[in-house]
């Protein structure tokens, strides 16, 4: 009875919840489920059942590169068993599976491939997408903004001065990235991928900075070698980046006129003018020598204008007043007081002149007779 009741206990403590919750030979933690396996022909020696194709178009600047650069390409996608073909002519690239081929997935990554080289990515970069760890993304930020101007500044954001910006999240996604016109074209693993997209769209929709992203980047990079932080919340070695309001220049708004029911009334026509004016019943010919007459005032005011605006390059600029010396205005202002001075000590002598006059040497003396004696 004891070795059946033990019996029991080991059944129910091995019995998992849910009709298919059993185990499975892959629920070992030795093995890494997000590792891809390389494709091995032996998987699939049959081949493929239907044939699967895709046209991609490209540009007519690309033209030139692509014919270059579609041997190599050829004959990379042959060695995988894909038929590929460039139509110069229609603009387009196109892949098909063929008998030869084996990888069912291969031919989504042809596909890539194409998109890229459309995108301007350079042929030996692009080829590298056909590998099972690489993963591209393809991020259209021409229709998040509507101002081209805008639109054009933040694109500049992202690449930095010089690309020193796009080198820093290269380095710090391990992805491939190239800003090309209204996309962006990004090469890596599935986690940098998402990671140059978050930071691409924050940057366009100008909700951060890419500067302030590469820092926090940075930190999840240094906060990821800690083992002890592996189970932790991030969040508050992170910095929080606030958003400054600047203040932007007020719009002037017209005034409102009065609101009146009557319309405004109504601009004489060009017809209505010239009749006014008397030309209406000119000829033809009176109207052209009108015409012309102006024109040749018009042309005369200018000719005018511009003689004079060069006749003012040859005009002598007035010569600066040379200021007197500070010596030569002490010399002359000792003069002025000199001579003030001699003015003054000569009305002086002349007043006292006039007081000492004796009124009796002026008044004439009776002559003596000679008969008098």
């Amino acid at each position: 009875m004891a070795e059946e009741d033990s019996g029991v206990q080991e059944i129910v403590t091995t019995k998992r919840k849910g009709k298919h919750d059993k185990p499975k030979p892959w629920d070992d933690g030795t093995i890494d489920h997000w590792r891809v396996e390389k494709f091995d022909p032996s998987w699939n020696p049959d081949g493929m059942l239907a044939t699967s194709e895709f046209k991609v178009l490209f540009p007519q600047y690309r033209e030139a590169y692509l014919q270059e650069a579609w041997p190599k390409v050829k004959t990379v996608l042959k060695e995988h068993g894909i038929a590929c073909e460039l139509n110069l002519v229609e603009g387009y690239m196109w892949v098909a599976t063929t008998l030869k081929t084996r990888d069912p997935y291969i031919i989504i990554k042809a596909r890539d491939l194409l998109t890229l080289l459309a995108r301007s990515v350079p042929a030996p970069q692009a080829i590298k997408i056909l590998d099972d760890e690489m993963q591209c993304d393809i991020i259209k930020i021409g229709n998040l903004v509507r101002n081209k101007e805008r639109f054009v500044k933040r694109r500049q954001h992202l690449m930095g001065p010089n690309s020193s910006t796009l080198k820093a999240l290269e380095i710090l996604t391990g992805c491939y990235i190239l800003v090309q016109g209204n996309t962006v074209a990004a090469m890596g693993s599935f986690k940098g991928l998402k990671q140059v997209r978050k930071v691409v769209e924050e940057c366009i929709l100008n909700k951060m900075h890419p500067v302030y992203n590469i820092k926090i980047l940075m930190l999840r990079r240094e906060l990821a070698k800690d083992p002890t932080l592996a189970n932790e919340n991030w969040d508050r070695f992170l910095p929080k980046f606030k958003k400054k309001n600047v203040q932007q220049k007020k719009v002037k708004s017209k005034e409102k006129k009065p609101y009146t029911p009557f319309p405004p009334p109504q601009q004489p026509s060009k017809v209505d003018l010239q009749l006014e004016s008397g030309e209406y019943f000119l000829s033809d010919q009176k109207k052209f020598a009108k015409k012309w007459q102006e024109k040749l005032e018009k042309q005369s005011e200018k000719t005018a204008a511009s003689k004079k605006k060069r006749e003012e390059a040859f005009i002598a600029p007035e010569e600066p007043k040379k200021e007197k010396s500070k010596s030569q205005n002490d010399k002359a202002d000792v003069a002025t007081v000199a001579q003030s001075l001699k003015k003054k000590a000569k009305g002086l002598k002349m007043q006292k002149t006039a007081e000492n006059v004796d009124p009796q040497n002026y008044i004439a003396k009776p002559k003596k007779s000679k008969h008098a004696s």
